[in-house]
């Protein structure tokens, strides 16, 4: 992990909704973000897009493998079904930093039935592919795109899973600077819970014809 005052955040499947979300939060933030994707094209494409929205050059876009190469701290916004070649395309270029994984395994077929992988969760199952060279730490997995994109507050909270304390504390920073309420989670294992929680507001989403559900901590 780096100790430098302001980090450069690599987004890999950037050019999505939640990365695009999460990117001008943090650009807005102070930090050099770069929207990663499978091709510079349309990496470039979305952070001119992204740029113009913010009325400055904030936001770089280039392919994954160069985001990953010049990041700080990477973070991951793809569907599922890329989530292991996307790890395994970018291992070697993540050692020694920080990867967020915001990866929820959903089954397209019925999103709102939790599912987990073999590794118990995508958080878990990112850490076994990269190994003990770089830190783990899931979050985001829970809060719509539409909050995210839209200015002001998110009326959600954000629970940080990782085996590294230093790297949850990190994460947990990034969730602040980007506007949100983060909570220490604590272990990797115990993200196979936050991610299932996703298909649970899915499904309150589907049953009660609501749309963007979320969840808060409470407690005194």
């Amino acid at each position: 992990m780096t100790d430098r005052l302001i980090l450069t955040l690599g987004i890999f499947g950037g050019t999505g909704n939640e990365g695009q979300g999460l990117a001008v939060r943090w650009a807005k933030a102070g930090y050099h973000v770069i929207i990663g994707s499978r091709t510079a094209d349309k990496a470039k494409r979305v952070a001119a897009e992204l740029n113009e929205r913010l009325g400055e050059e904030l936001i770089a876009g280039r392919e994954n493998g160069e985001a990953a190469s010049r990041c700080d701290i990477g973070v991951l916004t793809v569907p599922y079904k890329a989530h292991r070649p996307t790890l395994e395309s970018l291992k070697d270029l993540l050692k020694d930093k920080v990867l967020i994984d915001v990866t929820v395994p959903l089954d397209p077929a019925q999103i709102d039935v939790a599912k987990m992988p073999s590794a118990g969760s995508a958080g878990q199952e990112a850490q076994e592919i990269l190994g003990d060279a770089c830190h783990v730490v899931t979050a985001f997995q829970n809060i719509s795109h539409v909050y995210l994109r839209r200015d002001g507050p998110v009326p959600c909270d954000v629970l940080v899973c990782g085996n590294n304390e230093a790297a949850r504390q990190q994460v947990l920073e990034l969730v602040k600077s980007a506007g949100l309420v983060g909570w220490d989670a604590g272990p990797l294992p115990n993200a196979a819970v936050v991610e299932g929680l996703t298909s649970v507001l899915l499904g309150i989403n589907k049953r009660y014809k609501m749309t963007n559900s979320g969840f808060r901590i409470t407690g005194n």
